[in-house]
Formats: C-alpha cells, sequence, structure tokens
C-alpha cells in the first residue's frame, strides 16, 4: 500500500467516525434535518429488536420524533468501532461498515426532571450494538443504513 492509499484510508476512517459522532449528536439533540442529512436519500434504518420500526429514512425520523420527546435526558455514547473499508485493486473503496456497541442512559420526561437539583441518573438504559453501512457520495461519506441490536434494558423507577 502507497503512503497515498495509506493517508487516503486514515482519512475515510475519520470521516466514517465523523459520521457516527454525528449519529449520536442528532438523536441526543432532536436534530432531526441532522439526522437525515447523514445518510443517502435510499437509506434505510432497523429499530425493530429495541421495539421500533424498520423502514426509509424519513419515517424513521418522524418516529424517532415521536418516541424520544418522551426523554428530557439523552445520551447515545457509541463506543468498541470497528470500521472496514470495502477495497478495490488494493485501494480504498466506496463503501463500509461500522459495528459499534452502544450505552443509552435516559431520563424520562415527568417532575422528577423538572426544576433544579432534582435527579439527574437516568432512569431508563439500554445497550446493544449498532450495524452501519455507509457508501462514499459526493457530498462526502453517508450512512446506507442503520441496524439496531439490543442486548439488554433497564427501567427504574423515577428518583431511584
Amino acid at each position: 500500500m502507497t503512503q497515498r492509499a495509506e493517508h487516503s484510508t486514515v482519512m475515510d476512517r475519520l470521516a466514517i467516525d465523523d459520521l457516527i459522532t454525528g449519529y449520536a449528536i442528532a438523536l441526543d439533540d432532536g436534530d432531526w434535518p441532522g439526522y437525515l442529512a447523514l445518510f443517502t436519500p435510499d437509506g434505510r434504518a432497523d429499530y425493530r429488536s429495541a421495539g421500533g420500526i424498520e423502514g426509509g429514512t424519513e419515517e424513521i425520523a418522524a418516529w424517532l420524533a415521536e418516541m424520544l420527546q418522551h426523554f428530557a435526558i439523552r445520551q447515545h455514547l457509541i463506543v468498541n468501532r470497528r470500521i472496514t473499508l470495502a477495497r478495490q485493486d488494493d485501494a480504498p473503496g466506496d463503501t463500509a461498515t461500522v459495528q459499534a456497541d452502544y450505552l443509552n442512559p435516559m431520563r424520562l420526561v415527568g417532575p422528577a426532571t423538572e426544576g433544579e437539583g432534582g435527579p439527574t441518573a437516568p432512569n431508563y438504559t439500554c445497550a446493544g450494538r449498532y450495524h452501519f453501512t455507509a457508501r462514499r457520495t459526493a457530498d462526502g461519506w453517508r450512512l446506507t443504513g442503520v441496524v439496531v441490536h439490543e442486548k439488554w434494558r433497564q427501567v427504574l423507577p423515577a428518583g431511584a
């Protein structure tokens, strides 16, 4: 592999890592236009293992906006990212997959979150693994798919 190919690979990996970070931030901030901008026009997502739906990104963004409004505090931590870039003729290709674990502590909307000095510990936490697919586009790397594999969840009473 030449230095130019190695440099390109590093730059691709950094761009994909930034894409995944943008995904977490968009979910936590409820930035649905930002969420949609992370995907290709034909992008899809599958949240069924976490009790959600599967579909195109417009449908998914609307569903997420509805579901996540029940949580006053959201924090998606996406870790252990394994990025695999497709190769073409020993050069970086235009597609990639990412396997990454997530931990998602959240606080349900309600009296426990109102006012200062209220509890700040999450009362809903879920975790599992994401499988992302991405493609290089004229606008940079974009997600083509997200599949959530929830492994566990814990719900505690408010103030617990």
